[in-house]
């Protein structure tokens, strides 16, 4: 089964509690033990998953759920691992994946098989996938792989590595991008300045948190921000009317994935910082 969230518009932000806001833009506790928890958003169509596998090998691919013979049918994704060794089989062709590294899968793969190189030290995959139409060959790219970009400062608290993994620059895709962001030791605030990209969404996951710490994620319209309290393990849906843009309590990092009209990274709007509310 796979969970449905529809998302909601700006015009209707204002009126949600804030376990209402929680239950339509954050999905808590997503990385489930010895099984894939996927979830399906009515925005641009992401689906958003994540596993840990301790004790089993996890499988998934089934299209029924999404009214197709196979999950990726019709389909492109990009696994990314944030813990131990591990290991991913596509259609019996297998990828091994150190911390931090990212498969791309192309479209038509049909049965995919996740595990962990040490139980004691469990991969940790996250899953992000969007429609496509067009055929791209698998792919593992590798941290050093990755094309790095230094951004922020240590004035602003804002220093960070930005390394790109799914991008028309490193691995080409149809529409995913798919990057990792790391804090600089000291530095708080992700994705400074705050902007919108009305064509395109993007969801994140954060992770590499303390168990006490957590992440204050900002997001609605500039002129009427709302705000979730993120832990580690916990993604959030952020639509293309919504800036985005979070401060945390110790040290984080996220992985950030896109979907849209286009690729562009930086076709983004900028927003002042002094004219939110």
């Amino acid at each position: 089964m796979i969970e449905v969230r529809y998302g909601s518009g700006p015009e209707t932000i204002s009126r949600l509690s804030t376990e209402e806001l929680r239950a339509t833009f954050l999905i808590e506790q997503l990385f489930a033990v010895d099984e894939m928890r996927l979830v399906y958003t009515h925005v641009d169509r992401m689906i958003i998953g994540g596993c840990r596998p301790v004790r089993k090998t996890v499988e998934f691919g089934e299209g029924a759920p999404i009214g197709t013979p196979y999950l990726l049918s019709y389909r492109e994704m990009g696994i990314a691992n944030l813990g131990g060794p591990g290991r991913i089989e596509v259609d019996g062709k297998s990828f091994d994946l150190a911390s931090r590294d990212i498969l791309y899968v192309g479209r038509g793969a049909q049965r995919l098989k996740l595990s962990s190189a040490d139980a004691a030290n469990p991969a940790r995959f996250y899953v992000n996938s969007v429609p496509s139409q067009v055929d791209y060959p698998h792919r593992l790219i590798t941290r050093d792989e990755s094309k790095l970009l230094e951004l922020g400062s240590d004035r602003n608290s804002n220093k960070r590595s930005l390394r790109m993994y799914i991008h028309p620059e490193v691995a080409p895709s149809a529409l995913l991008l798919m990057g990792i962001t790391d804090l600089a030791h000291g530095s708080a605030w992700n994705t400074m300045p705050p902007h919108l990209h009305e064509r395109r969404m993007e969801a994140y996951v954060y992770f590499d948190l303390a168990p006490e710490d957590r992440v204050i994620h900002l997001m609605g319209r500039p002129e009427e921000t709302r705000h979730l309290v993120v832990a580690d393990g916990d993604a959030v849906l952020s639509p293309a009317w919504s800036i985005h843009m979070g401060a945390g309590t110790g040290p984080y990092a996220f992985v950030w994935g896109m979907t849209g009209e286009n690729q562009e990274y930086t076709d983004v709007d900028p927003v002042p910082v002094a004219t939110l509310r």
